[in-house]
């Protein structure tokens, strides 16, 4: 900071809000992680004779209340400008006023470390694709205008507008309109996504938000009982944590570009301090499934070493002492153990870490998270079966599906029809194949680290989780059982190598004959989409996999495409010409996980 220093008296000053720590997370009440906002800062000096001193956050500092009166990532913020104070933090300025700050003693239990991940910059501005409409569905003594910002984007808006002192506009945000033309806005649950500013009056003010995001890309901006001189000018910032790209693609159909720029873009709006899984709604939280089902898209599209490195501490600070990891991280709901596909991030993530940017220590620093997850899934799958009861015959069948009181959410989202689970595909068959992939994983780090022991135990234990895993779903003609036959049942048998060499070619086609009988159409969830075209490819069956990806309507990649998207839908059928809108409890218009292709 020595560039910023100036002769004579200098000021350090700082404007807290909830934030994280103490504001709304997901549905949850505030103060999940702490009771108010608090600063902990200090500045070091070097001076030219070799002697040091420090200046911390401490009992001589002073505070008061400025024009931000609400601050909150869910619920938006309001500014007041009529409180503000020119000057408060610059030299001189009159705080005889301003109170004694409150000190706290060092928090308990807990390791206070610098920043890992990179920080969350301003990126990109979006200007509306047209001039603003007047909005048609305000209450009464209410006018406004609606902006259209032409994508999907996660960020802030700034906003330039005259008024008279003490108007009070109100923004509110939207990812898409309803059928009569008005902000869509059921979705977002419980979250307001509600911005307010308070005019000081006399000239033109600039409004930007910075201690709130929204994910959206309708704005409508209005007032109450008071008029405005003109429609403000509304320009939208984007935000999402510094991952540079690391290139461009485009190809002939305009269709699949756009794909790619809709996965991008649902990337940069979730890749946001934590990979979220969505930007808009009553959640905005780390959920690992999606996190490990797209961390190799991620990679291939932009420089992500730092922030998944970042995110690696969160999962060993989240992990239980018997090993578990949960769905959520940073964690604050939805119980300890997150189950097949969702826990498995722990060794996906830096796998995939290693395997992009052969970053070892990534492996080396959290090789004692590894080992302890993977006791844990030693000791609750009895008969190294995960998520799935031991069972002889038949007639035990449905016990396959139990969970033993442990979390597996399944083939999320599958459209398979299944009656098994609500994710289609049988949950013990999906844990138990996830645990021979985890253990085979570790048994990869292990080697890459010099551990041959450790290799040989994991490998070994990797192959014990394979042969229960036929034992319990494979029959006697090296195909996944006809009671758990699914798209993901097989995606998952080939692309981690659990049937015997002689029946994959038999698996690879019962798949194709599956996709067929759909009419080249998707049924499975967050657990088996990653993978279907990779094991299709494998298979020779890239023709398949095309027909897949150039699928236009639902469920498929580029349904939404066709429908004007311009970022990646929670469910394919998030909006249907057939049915409008699916349940307001759960659409999303910008999830990244199923643009895993």
């Amino acid at each position: 900071m020595t560039a910023l220093l100036q002769p004579g008296a200098n000021v350090l000053a700082a404007i807290l809000a909830d934030g994280w720590y103490c504001g709304h997370v997901a549905h949850l009440p505030r103060q999940q992680y702490g009771d108010r906002p608090k600063l902990l800062a200090q500045v070091a000096i070097e001076y030219d004779d070799g002697t040091t001193e420090t200046i911390p956050t401490d009992a001589a500092w002073k505070t008061d209340t400025g024009p931000l009166r609400r601050a909150d990532l869910l619920m938006g913020e309001f500014y007041d400008a009529l409180l503000e104070q020119p000057g408060w933090d610059a030299p001189g300025h009159d705080d005889r006023w301003w109170k004694p700050v409150e000190t706290f003693p060092a928090p308990e239990s807990v390791q206070l470390v610098a920043r890992r991940g990179p920080p969350v910059r301003a990126t990109q501005e979006l200007t509306p694709a047209a001039a603003p409409t007047p909005c048609n569905d305000l209450p009464e003594g209410y006018r406004g205008f609606l902006y259209d910002l032409r994508e999907n984007m996660v960020g802030v808006v700034r906003l330039r507008l005259r008024g008279p002192r003490g108007q009070t506009v109100r923004l509110r945000y939207g990812e898409r309109l309803d059928a009569d033309g008005s902000l869509y806005t059921a979705n977002l649950r419980k979250a307001r996504a509600t911005d307010h500013y308070t005019l000081k009056g006399g000239g033109e003010e600039t409004y930007e938000g910075r201690f709130t995001f929204h994910g959206f890309q309708y704005v409508e901006v209005a007032t109450a009982h008071g008029t405005l001189e003109a429609a403000p000018e509304v320009t939208g910032i984007v935000w999402h944590s510094d991952t540079p790209p690391t290139g461009e693609f485009s190809c002939s159909d305009p269709l699949v570009s756009q794909l790619q720029r809709n996965i991008q873009r649902s990337q940069r709006g979730n890749f946001l301090e934590v990979p979220t899984d969505c930007p808009q709604r009553d959640e905005r939280l780390g959920w690992t499934g999606d996190a490990q089902a797209f961390v190799g898209t991620a990679a291939f599209n932009m420089d992500v070493a730092a922030f998944f490195t970042k995110w690696q501490d969160d999962l060993a600070d989240a992990q239980k002492p018997n090993g578990a990891i949960p769905p959520l991280v940073p964690h604050c709901c939805l119980g300890s153990d997150g189950g097949p596909a969702w826990a498995d991030a722990v060794l996906i993530c830096p796998w995939t870490m290693y395997r992009v940017y052969g970053d070892k220590e990534i492996l080396r620093g959290h090789y004692g998270t590894f080992e302890r997850f993977m006791d844990y899934l030693v000791a609750t799958s009895p008969d190294r079966l995960r998520c799935g009861r031991s069972h002889s015959g038949p007639e035990a069948w449905s016990e396959l599906n139990e969970t033993d009181g442990r979390a597996c959410f399944g083939d999320w989202l599958a459209l398979d029809g299944s009656p098994n689970s609500f994710g289609g595909t049988v949950k013990g068959l999906i844990g138990t194949a996830f645990f021979s992939h985890s253990a085979l994983l570790l048994a990869r780090i292990a080697a890459v680290l010099g551990r041959k022991a450790d290799a040989r135990k994991y490998r070994q234990l990797a192959g014990e989780v394979r042969a229960a895993f036929n034992r319990a779903y494979v029959g006697p003609d090296g195909l996944v059982l006809p009671e758990a036959r699914t798209q993901t049942a097989h995606v998952l048998a080939l692309s981690f190598d659990l049937l015997p060499e002689s029946a994959r070619e038999g698996a690879a086609a019962a798949l194709v004959a599956d996709i067929a009988a759909r009419g080249n159409h998707l049924s499975t969830g967050f657990v088996g989409r990653p993978y279907i075209a990779h094991v299709l490819t494998g298979a020779g069956r890239a023709d398949v996999a095309f027909a897949l990806l150039h699928q236009k309507s639902w469920p498929s990649w580029l349904y939404a495409v066709t429908q004007g998207a311009t970022s990646i839908w929670e469910r394919w059928d998030g909006w249907t010409q057939e049915k409008g809108f699916q349940s307001v409890g759960m659409n999303s218009f910008n999830h990244y996980a199923y643009g895993a292709i």
